[in-house]
């Protein structure tokens, strides 16, 4: 009885055993099958790759599209199935939401549903297999057997399409984004410019020099010796900022002090000021007014023999003028008055000489009437009368020196935008004196005032006249002298600044038939550590030969120093 009992145990313990087994081997085919179909392709149960050359790639796709999408538990984290993502973007009731369609700002996101497919291509044998130009050749290629990939994309939901349309290699691509207040670089064409300083209506811009004067004719004399001068000059320049009238001011003073060798000690400085008035009817105002003083040197037609210093030379001239034109005729009549002064000498012998025989006003009217050939080019013709005023109208010797100014000349005013600018004219002058012991004093006039940009950063210049100088010798009239100055300036760099110049002068004395030549040279940089400060030096050299005696004279210098800019 109790084998049977026991055999029947054994035998439904058995039983259990293979029950058990059998669904455990059925619960494994159940996972493997259909892991093993994606990677046979057996999808249906049949083998379609003999039927189909590109069936692999298209299981590729398939995968990709039928790989199970993350799906949060939480209620509300993704809308229904019913509804499309852009819809449910459509029903969002954010704050962020655009809320203005029309606003050609806002931003959009495409509809990934309706994204147009790329035509499809051939495959290139020649790409590897492997490269991302051969994967993507074999997937159009694919696409190509099967339909328009688009169709097929597009009837998945959207977040499938995503995986499908978007490229991955994009996806890991690090985009530079620009900035949203992003600077525009400004070129700065003259950066080391003064900026100037605002005051009402005008710009000014002021400069100071300061710097160490090595020369070997400290006082510019024909018997001048060796110096080392301390030597500051400031310099000041107003241009206004009006709509309609315009004026400019400028002026300058220089102080010289020796350090060591001859001793010197001179001041002296200039202001030049004008004004343009834009009046009714086409009428234009023009005045000048300019004020200049400095001591005599050897270049002075006048020279006194044993001075402990130069004598110091004033001169106040000024100008008012009214010009219209009449289609191309051009009229323009001109006032202008000038002032001559001239300190007393102090003698080394003590005691001093009065120069006030020398003083003297020159009152004159000058009528210039031009033709207009282009806007370039316009020829003109000018008559001068006037006379001159002595304070002392009968001098020290017995003369009396007054009489009456006469001139003409002609020219041509050139205005070539950004390349030729200024005038230059050629004509007569003349000094009838009141005392007819007294030969007039006339001669050839040349008068020139031109400036020329051969290229950006260059300008050449150049600077003529013609001078009626007069004396106080006894018997004799006075000179004519003729000078002009050729000057370059050129920008080497934007913070280096070079110039050049050469002067020539020759003065003629007309009742002795003599003559001297007045010749100079100078060469200057301008290194500008910023805008505001920057190193400056200057070499020039001096020399006057004569056929009087005692008036040869030589002189060389040489300047370093600070330059100070606003």
């Amino acid at each position: 009885m109790s084998q049977a009992r026991s055999h029947s145990q054994g035998k439904a313990r058995r039983s259990f055993a293979l029950v058990l087994a059998s669904a455990t081997a059925l619960g494994a085919m159940s996972l493997v099958a259909p892991l093993f179909a994606q990677s046979t392709g057996l999808r249906t149960g049949t083998n379609t790759n003999a039927d189909r050359p590109f069936a692999s790639t298209r299981t590729a796709l398939e995968q990709i599209a039928d790989a199970p999408v993350y799906q949060p538990t939480s209620e509300g984290a993704l809308p229904d199935d019913s509804q499309s993502s852009s819809d449910a973007a459509a029903n969002s009731s954010s704050i962020f939401d655009d809320t203005n369609p029309s606003d050609p700002f806002a931003n959009t996101t495409p509809d990934l549903r309706t994204t147009p497919a790329t035509p499809a291509t051939p495959a290139d044998p020649a790409q590897p297999s492997g490269s991302q130009a051969g994967r993507a050749a074999t997937a159009a290629t694919a696409e190509g057997q099967e339909g328009t990939s688009g169709e097929a994309i597009t009837a998945l939901p959207a977040e499938r399409q995503l995986r499908l349309t978007t490229d991955p290699v994009d996806l890991g691509r690090n985009e530079r984004a620009i900035a949203v207040d992003e600077r525009r670089r400004t070129f700065e064409e003259t950066p080391y410019a003064p900026v100037g300083l605002r005051a009402g209506k005008f710009l000014l811009f002021p400069t100071l020099e300061q710097g160490i004067t090595a020369t070997n004719n400290a006082d510019s004399s024909s018997d001048g010796k060796s110096a080392v001068l301390s030597e500051t000059t400031l310099r000041v320049s107003a241009t206004s900022d009006w709509s309609r009238h315009s004026a400019n001011l400028s002026g300058f003073g220089t102080y010289r002090k020796t350090i060591s060798g001859d001793e010197v000690e001179t001041l002296y400085g200039g202001l030049n000021s004008g004004l343009q008035l834009d009046l009714a009817n086409a009428y234009t105002l023009n005045a000048t007014a300019n004020y200049l003083v400095t001591p005599e040197s050897a270049t002075s037609p006048v020279q006194i023999e044993g001075t402990l210093d130069e004598p110091i030379r004033q001169t106040i001239d000024g100008s008012l003028g009214l010009s219209k034109n009449f289609g191309p005729l051009q009229l323009t009549g001109t006032g202008r008055i000038e002032l001559d002064i001239y300190g007393d000498a102090d003698l080394s012998t003590g005691g001093t000489i009065s120069q006030k025989d020398r003083n003297s006003t020159l009152a004159a009217f000058v009528l210039r009437t031009g033709w207009e050939l282009s806007p370039a080019l316009t020829p003109f013709v000018e008559a001068e009368i006037g006379k001159r005023f002595y304070d002392n109208k009968v001098d020290s010797a017995g003369y009396r020196r007054s009489g009456i100014r006469s001139g003409i000349r002609g020219g041509l005013e050139i205005d070539i935008a950004e390349k030729w600018t200024g005038e230059i004219s050629a004509g007569w002058i003349a000094e009838n004196f009141d005392d007819d012991r007294l030969r007039t004093l006339s001669g050839a006039s040349f008068d020139a005032d031109l400036i020329w940009s051969p290229m950006r950063g260059t300008t050449v210049a150049l600077n003529g006249n013609t001078t009626v100088e007069g004396t106080t010798s006894p018997g004799e009239s006075g000179s004519v002298l003729y000078s002009a100055a050729l000057s370059a300036t050129r920008e080497l760099r934007a913070n280096l600044t070079g110039n050049a110049s050469v002067g020539l002068g020759m003065r003629d004395f007309k009742d002795l038939d003599s003559r001297e030549i007045i010749w100079n040279t100078e060469a200057s940089l301008t290194y500008w550590f910023n805008r505001y400060a920057g190193l400056t030096g200057r070499a020039r050299y001096e020399q006057i030969s004569s056929d009087l005696q005692s008036r040869d004279m030589d002189a060389a210098s040489v300047f370093v120093g600070i330059k100070l800019q606003r």
